[in-house]
């Protein structure tokens, strides 16, 4: 297991979290996934045996018990806290109240404490604000997350789902004011998705952001186990969960090139699928969701793959996202401006 630096901290996290999405099994969150407390003490031991220390949960994954699970894992197989990087999210609906929900200074200070309880620990290694609050002043939400951090409650804050303009936004304001800035950008990125490349990587890369990739596999789409009909195995998650939105002729192009690539390897297409994502420079970190011990085991390989030069190229070539203004303006304007060899 290989270890990026989270954006401009010190803070080492491995090239492959666990995610716990598909742990608690309540509610709407059972259609991705229900294993409960044994189950995910045999993930996180395989995980961390395999050198995985960033864990990934949120604080509405099956009402909160994925956290609850999380913390009791944590607990009896005695593991060091020191020795992991728990993160996890607030912006989503908590209760039936009013103001159970979104980035408010309010419900950020109840959320930490919180996921802190559930979790058992004194503090989360990484709060990320789950999505954007079109209500709340963001200035507001960015010094809730400050306090947080003076508090000692939070060690690092990050984002997800952000647009580019927005998080540029964000981090004006913490620099103007001198408060704790965002460390981080988890995001859908997949070779079936690549719409973030568009944006946000290069912001990314100039602004020294980490990215954690969600859903690298599309959903469970790029594991070469559904045909072009997207009929897949029984209990797959697509069945019951058509999320996230793809072109499927696209994905499916995809899938063909990389399935020739896996058979050559001797390996699985979502091995293939993870190993590309691993291979951007602009990845700190790919978040994986398993349903079972084999997928995570498949999974917990692809940072074993090394993809050829070849196989990269073909994959790029295939994955291309289409020309999109101002883009291809900005290549047709400046290519006679970059940097002469």
């Amino acid at each position: 297991m290989r270890f990026r630096l989270l954006g401009r901290t010190g803070l080492y996290v491995s090239e492959i979290a666990l995610g716990t999405m598909t742990w608690g099994g309540e509610g709407f969150w059972q259609s991705i996934g229900d294993l409960q407390l044994d189950a995910a003490k045999g993930q996180l031991k395989a995980a961390v045996d395999a050198g995985v220390n960033l864990i990934d949960t949120a604080d509405v994954y099956s009402s909160g018990r994925s956290e609850q699970i999380l913390g009791q894992a944590i607990k009896d197989l005695g593991l060091s806290r020191e020795s992991l990087v728990i993160a996890t999210k607030a912006r989503g609906r908590t209760g039936e109240g009013v103001n159970q929900v979104g980035l408010t200074r309010s419900h950020l200070m109840y959320a930490v404490d919180a996921s802190l309880s559930r979790l058992g620990v004194d503090h989360i290694d990484l709060y990320q604000v789950h999505g954007i609050d079109p209500i709340t002043p963001l200035d507001e939400t960015v010094a809730a997350l400050d306090a947080l951090v003076r508090s000692g409650k939070v060690r690092h804050v990050g984002l997800c789902n952000f647009p580019a303009w927005e998080i540029m936004r964000a981090l004006g304001l913490s620099e103007r004011r001198d408060l704790a800035r965002f460390e981080s950008i988890q995001a859908y990125y997949s070779i079936a998705g690549r719409d973030l490349e568009r944006e946000v990587v290069p912001l990314a890369e100039h602004q020294e952001l980490g990215i954690l990739v969600w859903s690298p596999l599309a959903g469970g789409l790029l594991s070469g186990k559904f045909s072009r009909d997207a009929e897949g195995p029984d209990g797959a998650r697509r069945s019951g969960f058509d999320f996230p939105p793809v072109d499927r002729d696209r994905t499916f192009a995809c899938v063909d090139a990389m399935r020739a690539i896996s058979d050559r390897h001797g390996v699985s297409v979502a091995r293939v699928a993870l190993a590309w994502v691993l291979s951007r420079r602009h990845v700190t970190s790919v978040i994986i969701g398993a349903r079972t011990a084999e997928q995570l085991e498949d999974n917990l390989a692809a940072a074993d793959l090394a993809l050829t030069a070849e196989d990269i190229e073909a994959l790029d070539a295939v994955s291309a996202l289409p020309p999109e203004y101002p883009g291809w303006m900005v290549t047709f304007q400046a290519g006679d401006r970059y940097p002469r060899d």
